[in-house]
């Protein structure tokens, strides 16, 4: 392949630019580029060493800097890599890019560099994927299971399941090349038993679709009441700012303010919504027709009352919308004198009870949340599908194993049943990138930066 080369940080002002080199002429380029103050050759420079020198452009100096050497093929790419850390500046950094250039390598496209990585066998692709994963993560805990998947966490349970499928696909061949050398009768309920088995472990692998989304783009939450309750004070409290304004004067909040917000090390898509009440004006009306629809398309409610007042009909009213919503009922200004009667709260599953402007009510909300998304509970090495590509191929595959159990029990010739997970097979091979067409390598490293 061509050597490449890019600028490996982000395009930005700071103190050092990284320019990445790969390829087979790499170290070449790089000689080109690159003087030693030490005086000796780059091209003798082992691998994992570095050296300091001058950054040039044919005879012309450009910059002072480091640069490091790894070799083939123990380097992220697999091929011999060259990094040239120089001064942070953008006209600097754009002009050892050029050089490079100049001296033989040409511009990597998007996520070229991981590329070459699943190419060249150091990554699989479910692995690269992780890479974007990690880079584009905005909350810890995604970026744990990222980590985790970067080392492969999903790749080992989808080859774990892929065993199980192609142990059963060698059988039922064997059975039907050499039926007369086999020891045993084909059992068809036992390896029924072991599809079904399968089948649980590609559901549960698709099911965990929705907390990666979850954890990744972030929870959905309206936060809604009657008005005057402690919505936007609570909105403020998560987002550690004045984000909402806070009167004492009815239906202030007259359209939904949202913000992103962290509870614990799960990230919130906060929507703080009108206060809902039967209203003559207009403007707070349509609020109150948005706060209806943001209930509806939201994985999370917290439903605020205030515990200083009885319910009212805008209350109930509000409790009928949440029938069958995933909520957190949340029973404000514990700090005045308590009157609500809980009872009639007993739809709800989670009830918290906090005062709004008590900045230690955050935690209670945090552990909340957790309880109820389940996002705390999750098992950061296991492994989750992390995008739509990985959840049709997983979607696929037990499909075809639902027609390779019915195929079993319904008494359908043996080679129709090892044709399905044949199939089943080839979906996953293509997941994990063992067997994977160009067109879909190219989509994946569509959303990757380059230089990465």
């Amino acid at each position: 392949m061509n050597t490449i080369a890019a600028i490996a940080t982000p395009l930005a002002e700071g103190g050092i630019s990284v320019i990445r080199i790969s390829g087979e002429k790499a170290i070449e380029i790089a000689e080109k580029v690159f003087a030693p103050v030490s005086g000796k050759p780059v091209s003798e420079m082992k691998g994992y060493t570095a050296a300091y020198g001058e950054i040039k452009d044919g005879e012309k100096k450009l910059d002072d800097g480091v640069l490091l050497v790894y070799r083939a093929p123990h380097s992220y790419t697999g091929e011999d890599v060259a990094e040239i850390s120089c001064h942070g500046g953008l006209y600097i950094t754009k002009r050892v890019l050029a050089a490079c250039y100049n001296a033989g390598a040409e511009a990597a496209q998007a996520g070229e560099f991981t590329k070459r990585a699943l190419l060249n066998g150091k990554l699989s692709l479910t692995q690269a994927e992780a890479v974007a994963d990690i880079i584009s993560a905005q909350n810890e805990q995604y970026l744990l299971c990222s980590k985790a998947q970067r080392e492969g966490a999903l790749y080992r349970r989808i080859r774990a399941v892929s065993e199980k499928i192609l142990t059963l696909t060698t059988l039922i061949q064997a059975w039907i090349d050499y039926p007369d050398e086999m020891e045993d009768d084909f059992d068809g309920n036992l390896e029924a038993e072991k599809l079904i088995g399968v089948i649980g472990e590609l559901t549960a692998l698709i099911d965990s679709y929705d907390s990666g989304q979850l954890m990744r783009d972030g929870v959905p939450c309206a936060i809604v009441g009657r008005p005057n309750v402690g919505k936007s004070t609570l909105m403020n409290l998560l987002s550690g700012t004045e984000r909402s304004i806070v009167t004492d004067i009815e239906g202030t909040t007259r359209d939904i303010v949202e913000e992103t917000v962290m509870a614990g090390n799960i990230m919130l898509r906060l929507a703080d919504c009108a206060g809902i009440r039967d209203t003559d004006d207009l403007v707070e009306s349509i609020g109150v027709e948005r706060m209806l629809k943001k209930i509806d398309s939201a994985s999370l409610v917290f439903a605020v009352f205030d515990g200083s007042r009885h319910l009212s009909d805008d209350d109930r009213r509000l409790m009928s919308h949440l029938e069958g919503k995933d909520c957190i009922c949340i029973i404000n200004k514990t700090d005045l004198e308590q009157v609500i009667d809980k009872s009639e709260l007993s739809q709800f599953d989670e009830i918290i009870e906090i005062s709004a402007k008590d900045i230690s009510a955050a935690e209670k909300i945090s552990e909340a949340v957790s309880r109820r998304t389940g996002l705390g509970r999750l098992d950061l090495s296991s492994g989750f599908i992390a995008n739509e590509r990985q959840r049709l191929c997983i979607q696929d595959a037990r499909e075809y194993i639902n027609q390779a159990l019915a195929a079993l029990q319904t008494g359908v010739t043996l080679d129709a049943v090892g044709i399905m997970c044949e199939n089943a097979l080839e979906r996953l091979y293509e997941l994990s990138g063992e067997n994977v067409s160009e067109a879909v390598i190219e989509q994946v490293f569509a959303r990757f930066c380059v230089g990465k």
